[in-house]
């Protein structure tokens, strides 16, 4: 929402480009939310409630304060270009804990490559657009973007190989939990029958 107002022609002149990428962030991101809403629990729902209304109030609060007593040519995209530089770079920084359990379980499991991989196509990008003219606003947190996916896609190489074989080994163990099978009270496991005693009802 902050780069959508960072968009806005009162704010910053011929950025639509970025008004309508940021715009249709909110749209998707809205139907992620009602999604959520449909499957979650009273709980989870209220908790997105309040994240939300406190985002829209500290948009909106950051709207009038610089609509109202800003009024110097660069004093507006200024002060929402850092506040947008701040959350983008903790949007960036988020997959941090991630890569930190990709390290530890030596395993890309939970690393999407293709996220991974179109988090860097929009690192690289937004840069390049921002060099025509240069934008600090938007150079700073893609460039470090861009640097936070190209090291997710390194983890990616180097423990690729060893997920397969850990998903191959996991998938091995389930097939040998399920070949234990019980027939008219006999038991097999691996091949060699087992019998048991079975009570019911005192019999």
């Amino acid at each position: 929402m902050i780069w959508t107002l960072f968009g806005l022609l009162l704010v910053h002149p011929n950025n639509t480009l970025v008004l309508t990428i940021n715009g249709t962030g909110i749209g998707i991101e809205l139907v992620c939310i009602i999604l959520f809403f449909i499957y979650s629990s009273n709980k989870n729902r209220l908790k997105v409630v309040v994240v939300v209304l406190v985002k829209i109030k500290f948009v909106i609060a950051v709207a009038v304060v610089i609509l109202t007593w800003v009024h110097t040519k660069n004093g507006q995209p200024t002060i929402v270009g850092i506040i947008a530089i701040v959350f983008n770079v903790m949007m960036y920084a988020s997959p941090l804990s991630v890569m930190k359990l990709v390290i530890t379980t030596n395993s890309v499991e939970y690393m999407p490559f293709f996220l991974s991989f179109a988090s860097f196509d929009n690192g690289v990008a937004w840069p390049i657009y921002a060099f025509f003219p240069i934008d600090p606003f938007i150079d700073a947190p893609n460039g470090l973007g861009t640097l936070f996916s190209v090291a997710q896609l390194i983890l990616y190489a180097i423990y690729y190989k060893n997920t397969k074989r850990i998903l191959a080994a996991r998938e091995g163990k389930g097939e040998v939990g399920l070949s234990n099978v019980v027939v008219d009270g006999v038991s097999k496991q691996n091949g060699h029958p087992h019998h048991h005693a079975s009570k019911i009802n005192g019999a």
